[in-house]
């Protein structure tokens, strides 16, 4: 898990890109905000920044903020309980994310993507590219693998999913942990 002192600094850094936005949180949503390492002690590298609005059995609300370069690794939303799995719209609020999402058979692969992964390359696998900028979005359908990185001044994201289940994901390292550092 990363350090208080590496969280902090994510989490103001994150606070910031979200003021710049024009995305306005309460205190209490910001003193809430959920820092994620996915397990790998490195926020400047993997990791998201997060604020949930709402989650409830229908629908869910985020705002998801990517520090410079750093990357949301791969996984899915796979079906469960009778569900399609998770469907979910990204919508670039500020600064430039890419979206790696697999090949539907339609698109193509990005031949020179703008963003590389971190290390462990094994385990990124879509490699569709989207650059989404500030009004740009993009809907993931359920069960497609995907990962993100934020551009070079970061990026602030708006998620809007059906219900989101963290501990449902699957994720294509078997050692990313999303739950083992909730931050909340």
């Amino acid at each position: 898990m990363a350090t208080d002192t590496s969280r902090q600094d994510a989490k103001r850094r994150a606070l910031d890109l979200l003021d710049d936005a024009g995305i306005v949180l309460t205190d209490a949503e910001r003193e809430d905000l959920e820092i994620v390492d996915f397990g790998f002690d490195d926020l400047s590298e993997v990791g998201t920044q997060i604020h949930t609005y709402v989650n409830t059995d229908r629908y869910c609300a985020k705002e998801l903020v990517q520090l410079p370069g750093q990357t949301c690794p791969e996984h899915r939303h796979p079906p469960f309980d009778g569900t399609p799995g998770k469907q979910e719209t990204f919508r670039c609020r500020a600064g430039e994310v890419s979206l790696f999402v697999e090949s539907d058979g339609v698109g193509e692969v990005t031949g020179d993507p703008t963003r590389t992964p971190p290390n462990r390359e094994e385990h990124y696998t879509a490699a569709k590219e989207i650059v989404l900028e500030p009004g740009d979005q993009y809907t993931i359908p359920p069960d497609t693998n995907h990962w993100f990185q934020g551009g070079d001044e970061g990026a602030v994201i708006s998620e809007f999913s059906s219900r989101s289940v963290d501990e449902k994901d699957v994720f294509t390292d078997p050692k990313v942990d999303r739950l083992s550092n909730i931050d909340y």
